[in-house]
């Protein structure tokens, strides 16, 4: 049966807090918008595609189709209505008549595999109706005045998402009773169940993968980043040698401003540099009194809350000491399990070795010691 899709892009996305159209704002390189297109097309379930904008977002469609590239399936571009309803009715009146099945989709919703479309489509071929939704995990409870006053069992609920198809004829008829009743729906199956009775909801696979972009922290989504660090301190008599929180047992220690963990200063440039932070001198100077003599361990609890605050928590890390004198290897575990503990992390994602530089250099005349190190930070739901 001949097949369209309704890519829905007419919303402005306030709860975001961005400066463009949730749906123009770039994702990993490519905007929700273009990765939707892209999905609808290569899944070759469809002959033509409606996209529907804010009166406002034409200028700005057409410079993304020019930079990420034009969708050959793009038939019509039209301009939304005040609501989603509005907007999507909009869409399904430029269809052609003769077309029988519609998916209904919204930009918002970039993730959305090609076997949702197919699956839905298939549903609406057979019943009239196909809407994609998940099982619900979480207890649900109906409120009253501020109090739960029923828990509803929810083995018989669902969480419904888009995209959801229908026979062309049956939704464009619901849409129409809508307006002329004056009916608000939450969705277009609202309307298709208000007019036909019941609509037929697919549970597919990839369908929790479905996520709405409703926030600007979901745009950080499966971000990663990688930083690198360097540091180096002069080895010293009287100061306590102090690695990776441990303290080593040697007769001289490093000199610095704080206990001049060379390893942790390291990691610590690595994470702040991950997430554009700068670095340990930006955020804790040498100028500062209250920074000297302090332990670095607890200088990475405080770059680990800033991450965390900016949505990123440490991924793995790999640090390198390099140091002629002393030998190390006793402590390696040791070091690994306090990384560990201060980011948060198991100990599986840190990697803590030690290399000599064959005498040369400053690190092999026994002047100093320095550490490298290389940090992916991911991104989290704050």
């Amino acid at each position: 049966m001949r097949a369209w899709a309704v890519l829905v892009a007419a919303g402005q996305g306030e709860r975001a807090g961005l400066p463009v159209n949730k749906v123009f704002y770039p994702l990993e390189g490519r905007t929700p918008l273009s990765r939707c297109l892209d999905t609808l097309e290569k899944s070759g379930l469809f002959e033509g595609i409606v996209v529907v904008l804010s009166k406002d977002g034409f200028l700005t469609y057409n410079a993304i189709a020019e930079r990420e590239g034009k969708c050959a399936l793009v038939k019509s571009v039209v301009a939304g209505g005040k609501t989603r309803q509005e907007s999507v009715f909009a869409g399904l009146r430029v269809i052609p008549e003769d077309v029988e099945l519609v998916a209904i989709h919204d930009a918002a919703r970039p993730f959305a595999k090609e076997n949702l479309f197919a699956e839905t489509l298939k549903a609406a071929e057979e019943t009239g109706s196909g809407i994609i939704s998940t099982e619900v995990t979480d207890t649900i409870k109906q409120m009253e005045n501020g109090r739960a006053v029923a828990t509803p069992d929810r083995a018989s609920l669902r969480a419904v998402q888009t995209p959801q198809s229908f026979r062309l004829n049956e939704i464009m008829r619901a849409h129409m009773e809508a307006i002329e009743q004056g009916y608000a729906g939450t969705d277009d199956a609202s309307l298709y169940e208000r007019t036909f009775g019941s609509a037929t909801l697919v549970l597919a696979d990839g369908a929790r993968e479905n996520v709405k972009l409703t926030y600007k922290r979901d745009f950080a989504r499966g971000d990663m980043r990688i930083g690198t660090g360097y540091d180096v301190h002069r080895l010293v008599e009287g100061r306590d040698l102090v690695l990776c929180g441990v303290k080593i047992p040697y007769e001289k220690g490093l000199l610095g401003h704080s206990d001049a963990d060379v390893a942790l200063h390291a990691l610590m440039d690595a994470m702040l540099g991950a997430i554009g932070e700068g670095d340990i001198g930006r955020h804790f100077p040498d100028s500062d009194e209250q920074y000297k003599g302090i332990e670095s361990t607890k200088l990475l609890s405080h770059v680990v809350r800033l991450a965390r605050e900016k949505g990123y928590i440490l991924g793995n890390c790999d640090v390198t000491i390099v140091a002629q004198r002393p030998k190390l290897a006793f402590f390696m575990e040791e070091m690994r399990a306090n990384v560990a503990y201060y980011t948060g992390v198991d100990a599986s994602r840190v990697n803590i070795k030690a290399t000599t530089t064959e005498k040369l250099g400053f690190e092999g005349e026994g002047l100093g010691i320095s550490a490298q190190a290389v940090a992916i930070m991911r991104s989290v739901e704050i």
